[in-house]
């Protein structure tokens, strides 16, 4: 494929969308970096969810999605190339899977269409590609010398996944985070904010709520967030305020400190410029993406 720009397809920066404006605000702020960075643009678009937003929440322009948005733009102007960027950490059911079946699905009634779709930010294919841990790192460090607090300890945490696949993510980051911090961190632990019952989903183990306090997790304690954007779990007054305020309640002598999300790091937009030059060097999608080997099986 001729990457001069009136070749490129069209270019969608890709997140599972939201109820909250304050994601769609992030996902549009993201895309508009990345649209300078490669000289193309690049639009944001949510798979699901955040067109129940209000317009008057996003500066009066209403939020895009997937499916509405491809149709949209074959109709209006006779596209059938795109290439999605997927602002996704890893391995998720999302681009995977519900992704490709929709693209299936419309390439029925619609059967020149043409869907690329970029390698999501972490490879748990390569364990040299720091990229995602490097970032996470140097904003852990931030937080460090923000509060001058001494060989703290770490967490990395996730929301917590019902698939191994992408928990595996999680504990690959969180191995590669505590090489990256080396003497900076007393200890680096993966944790997730929640997980559902049932002894087949144990693997998000420790939750946050019972490591905060837990031996070498009772005094300063950095939270490195593995969100991408604000929201009610990870935004102020979210989910995981709540608990590290619960937590400081019940242990004192425990302080938490969240760092910064990580689209709030440059690094973030030539990370995703570089899945963009992937995505369009790869072939188009014909039906669902096999996972990486990296990833194991789904449990």
């Amino acid at each position: 494929m001729s990457n001069s720009p009136e070749n490129l397809p069209c270019t969608l920066l890709v997140d599972n969308g939201s109820h909250r404006a304050e994601s769609t605000l992030n996902l549009r702020r993201v895309a508009a970096n990345l649209s300078e960075k490669v000289a193309h643009q690049v639009h944001p678009v949510s798979l699901l969810h955040s067109t129940k937003v209000d317009p008057s929440e996003l500066d009066g322009e209403p939020a895009q999605i997937f499916e509405p948005f491809l149709k949209a733009q074959h109709q209006q102007y006779g596209i059938d190339s795109f290439l999605i960027v997927p602002l996704f950490f890893g391995h998720s059911a999302a681009i995977y899977e519900y992704l490709p079946q929709r693209v299936a699905e419309m390439r029925e009634t619609w059967p020149e269409l043409e869907v690329r779709i970029a390698p999501c930010m972490v490879d748990l294919d390569d364990a040299s590609d720091t990229g995602v841990a490097e970032i996470l790192a140097q904003i852990v460090r931030e937080k460090i010398s923000e509060q001058h607090l001494d060989r703290p300890a770490v967490t990395l945490v996730d929301h917590g996944t019902p698939r191994i696949a992408v928990n595996r993510v999680r504990n690959f980051l969180a191995d590669q985070l505590r090489q990256q911090l080396g003497d900076a961190a007393s200890v680096v632990r993966a944790s997730s904010m929640e997980r559902r019952e049932g002894d087949e989903y144990a693997f998000n183990e420790p939750l946050l709520e019972n490591l905060l306090g837990s031996e070498g997790f009772e005094r300063e304690v950095v939270l490195s967030m593995l969100f991408i954007s604000p929201g009610r779990h990870a935004g102020p007054g979210g989910d995981l305020a709540e608990i590290c305020e619960n937590a400081e309640a019940a242990h004192p002598g425990l302080n938490t400190h969240m760092s910064d999300l990580f689209a709030t790091h440059p690094g973030a937009v030539q990370l995703l410029a570089r899945r963009f030059a992937e995505g369009l060097a790869s072939d188009p999608i014909e039906g669902e993406i096999a996972p990486p080997s990296g990833a194991g099986q789904e449990s």
